[in-house]
């Protein structure tokens, strides 16, 4: 094991960072999570501005931390925190858009599997499938939790997109109809990698944020401050 700090990750003690974390995307989104759900709160630094807070959720410990866009940056983050911190389940929280017509702004949708291009399973570890599977134990306590609270969760495969802008606007038809993915995102697929890699856990809660169908787009304030659901799913597991 790599001694700590890592060359990503700034905290020198590893008590500091909770056995499970949440990550969403933006670290301002994290920062929101911390403000507005925990108590207790402590910060334990990281570099490249992206911070990580731990506090306690219904009396539990909790971390929650940004991942940074796109599959590198939740790969050397997701890495760090499975290998070199002892974390044991990482929850991403992000946005998508849909591809499909039953997926529509602002629904919560649980990712049972990541479909995507990109060589990132191969390369770091000689993965060649081009589907990456979310845990089940995690998933079933994340359905619970949904329903506990009253929150309609629907399901799909994903597709981990490493591209935002493509020649072919009209590339992601073939990818919903081809590989059945019902949204698109750009983390997943690595965060599912690493844990499997790492034998750890990890599952995936996003918001539909913008849609390839109706045209309908939040704001990056919405996609902030407003996607409370999955956050409410995601700290009420965190919390048992």
């Amino acid at each position: 094991m790599s001694k700590i700090p890592t060359p990503h990750i700034s905290c020198s003690d590893p008590s500091l960072i909770a056995k499970t974390v949440l990550m969403p995307g933006d670290p301002l989104r994290a920062k929101f999570i911390a403000d507005t759900y925990l108590t207790d709160v402590i910060c334990f630094t990281s570099t490249r501005n992206i911070l990580g807070y731990t506090g306690k959720y219904n009396g539990k410990r909790i971390s929650v931390m940004g991942s940074g866009m796109g599959q590198p940056s939740i790969g050397i983050y997701s890495y760090e925190l499975f290998n070199f911190y002892d974390v044991e389940c990482i929850v991403r929280i992000g946005s998508a858009g849909s591809y499909d017509e039953k997926l529509n702004v602002y629904d919560t949708v649980l990712v049972t599997d990541a479909y995507s291009e990109s060589n990132y399973a191969k390369v770091a570890f000689n993965f060649r499938a081009k589907t990456m599977k979310s845990n089940t134990s995690v998933n079933n306590k994340l359905r619970k939790a949904a329903n506990k609270l009253g929150i309609e969760l629907k399901e799909a495969r994903i597709h981990s997109s490493d591209v935002f802008y493509a020649e072919d606007p009209n590339r992601w038809k073939n990818v919903h109809d081809k590989f059945g993915c019902k949204a698109v995102e750009m983390e997943s697929f690595a965060l599912f990698a690493n844990a499997k890699a790492s034998n750890k856990k990890a599952a995936c809660l996003l918001t539909i944020s913008d849609s390839f169908i109706t045209h309908e787009v939040t704001s990056a304030e919405e996609r902030q401050n407003s996607f409370h659901n999955m956050m409410k799913i995601s700290l009420e597991l965190a919390g048992k």
